[in-house]
């Protein structure tokens, strides 16, 4: 069996690095072995967060090369830009709408670009656009984007959905357990 390699990218403070405690807990629940390896690029401050997470029959090492990602998940569009380069051919590319201005552009040294997904799409990516934030605010929180995004990348793997819920009802804090999973459904049924 070969292995699948998944990264997710976006923001700190996004929620990228529990996205990958769900998608870990999913894919072990189903007897995969998985490795993750986070990479925290000043993620206290907004900056760049990736997290490679790799599963199949048995694998070595999380670390996900250029040209060998299967599927990037991006929170941020800008995120989904700088981690194109990692998405192989053939892979797919599923990316949140939202943007959220990085330092140089609060500073005023920069402008945030304009056109990154019609860029995306002339670069070959396979890319299925989503407003998560709006679909978690749907469910009830801005918060949420990271399991809206989750719902969305779930479409694209072979685990039932219920191995998916379980996953949040186990992962999440109690309290937060039933707004999760509204906010997953909006994105698996996206």
């Amino acid at each position: 069996m070969n292995n699948t390699s998944i990264m997710i990218v976006g923001v700190g403070g996004q929620g990228t690095l529990l996205a990958s405690r769900l998608l870990g807990a999913a894919l072990l629940s189903q007897g995969y072995d998985v490795k993750v390896s986070e990479v925290h690029g000043m993620s206290q401050r907004g900056g760049s967060v990736v997290t490679y997470v790799k599963y199949g029959q048995a694998v070595a090492s999380p670390i996900i090369d250029r040209g060998e990602a299967d599927i990037i998940l991006a929170f941020e569009q800008l995120e989904a830009a700088r981690w194109l380069p990692y998405l192989k051919p053939g892979g797919k590319l599923i990316a949140n709408t939202q943007t959220i201005d990085p330092m140089p552009v609060i500073t005023g040294a920069a402008a945030y670009p304009d056109g990154i997904f019609p860029a995306l799409r002339a670069a070959g990516a396979d890319l299925r656009e989503l407003d998560a934030l709006s679909l978690a605010l749907q469910a009830g929180s801005a918060r949420a984007v990271n399991v809206v995004l989750l719902g969305a990348l779930a479409r694209q793997l072979e685990i039932p959905r219920g191995v998916w819920e379980t996953a949040v009802q186990t992962t999440v804090k109690p309290q937060f357990a039933e707004m999760n999973l509204r906010a997953f459904a909006r994105g698996y049924e996206a």
